[in-house]
Parts: structure tokens; C-alpha cells; sequence
């Protein structure tokens, strides 16, 4: 199954991709299936999952005390503000799963701080190896390496915010169901893609700026 692992819908503040139109992408790019993990609301991954005739993973891209984490498999939005350990905590309670995003995207202030990182390292499930929207080729390099030094499954994702980069970056991985099978499977996973072009971040840029507009 190749699943795009790193999707924002509307719900984000710095996307304007509306549900109904990331329906549409996914199934002309042929892709099995999509995370959506919009930034601490888990509404548009619930809305995606009504629409989609294709597997869609209900995760959260929280803003921790120390950077973002994302939690996969959930059934409930986590509150932003908690500390690493406590956000994991709250993934495990719903049985989810603990992927960390861009750890290593060294051009975003929201990336985990590095010694958070290594504190819980132990209990995460997935490192983000291949996020499309990191510019640096050796921020993307260095998370490989660390998820090959500390045997960690390794998982890649667009970081979409807009239809243009859905799957551009995703895994090739064995079939699921559960989050436990999904546990397996990205074990195995084979990452795909490369990353887009740097002119994507003024699309969130311009996103914010509209919903900020709007609500005056």
C-alpha cells in the first residue's frame, strides 16, 4: 500500500485543501491511503474518513511543550501544550501510534527540540525520514540516520497543504487494519518521493492570511 503519511486538510490554520478536494487528489495520484494529521484537530482527518473510498489513518499533529508530535490511530483530539511525555501518554491511552515529524528540519521553529527528542526517543514508534516540505537535503538525511543508528521504522509524507504536493513524498508498505498491524507494517515500509519545491510554504503563508482576513 503506498500511503501518503503527513496530510493537512482546512481544519489547519495554514491550509485552505477542503476535504472533498483531497478525495479527489488521492484518487487521481493512485495512492492507497492518506494520514490526515491537521495541526491539534482531528475534525477534517474525521471528515476525510466519511468522504474517501481509500484507507484514512485520524491523527493529530500536536504542538507540544517541546515541538510537534504526531499521534496516529486516534479517536479523540489531544490538547496542545502538554509536555512529550504526557502527549505520549494521552496517544497511548486511544492505542495510538507516536510518529515524530521533521525531526530535524532545522528552517521550522515547530520541530522537536533535539534534547526532547532524545529523552523519548525509546517510546516512539516511527521517525518521519522523508517530509517533502523540509528544503535541507541533510535535515531529511539526518533523521535517517538516526532512525537506522536506533532501529526505529521509518516513514515519509508530503506535509500537503495544498492538492499540488499530495504524495509527493510516501511509504510503500505491507496491508492494515489496526494500529497494531500498522505497527508492523511500517517496520517494513520502503519510502518514496522527493520533496517539493520550497514555493509550497507561501501556500500556507496565504492560507493563514485569508482565515485571518476572514474573521475580521
Amino acid at each position: 500500500m503506498k500511503i501518503d503519511l503527513h496530510v493537512h486538510t482546512s481544519s489547519s490554520k495554514d491550509s485552505l485543501m477542503a476535504p472533498e478536494t483531497l478525495v479527489q487528489v488521492v484518487q487521481r495520484r493512485e495512492l492507497d491511503g492518506i494520514a490526515i494529521v491537521d495541526h491539534n484537530i482531528i475534525d477534517g482527518a474525521w471528515r476525510v474518513q466519511e468522504l474517501a473510498p481509500f484507507k484514512v489513518i485520524v491523527g493529530e499533529e500536536i504542538k507540544t511543550a517541546e515541538g510537534e508530535i504526531i499521534g496516529l490511530f486516534l479517536n479523540e483530539t489531544i490538547p496542545s501544550g502538554l509536555s512529550p511525555e504526557e502527549t505520549i501518554g494521552r496517544i497511548r491511552e486511544q492505542g495510538g501510534v507516536v510518529y515524530i515529524p521533521h525531526p530535524f528540519d532545522s528552517l521550522r521553529k515547530s520541530v522537536i527540540k533535539r534534547e526532547a527528542l532524545m529523552r523519548i526517543l525509546a517510546t516512539v514508534d516511527a521517525l518521519e525520514v522523508l517530509n517533502a516540505r523540509v528544503i535541507k537535503k541533510q535535515d531529511n538525511r539526518a533523521a535517517v540516520d538516526l532512525a537506522i543508528e536506533r532501529g526505529i521504522a521509518q516513514g515519509a509524507g508530503s506535509d500537503a497543504h495544498h492538492p499540488y504536493e499530495v504524495g509527493r513524498a510516501c511509504v510503500d508498505i505491507p496491508s492494515f487494519e489496526t494500529a497494531n498491524e500498522f505497527k508492523v507494517s511500517i517496520g517494513q515500509s520502503k519510502i518514496l518521493g522527493r520533496v517539493s519545491s520550497p514555493l509550497v510554504h507561501f501556500t500556507s503563508s496565504y492560507a493563514r492570511y485569508k482565515k485571518k482576513l476572514s474573521k475580521r
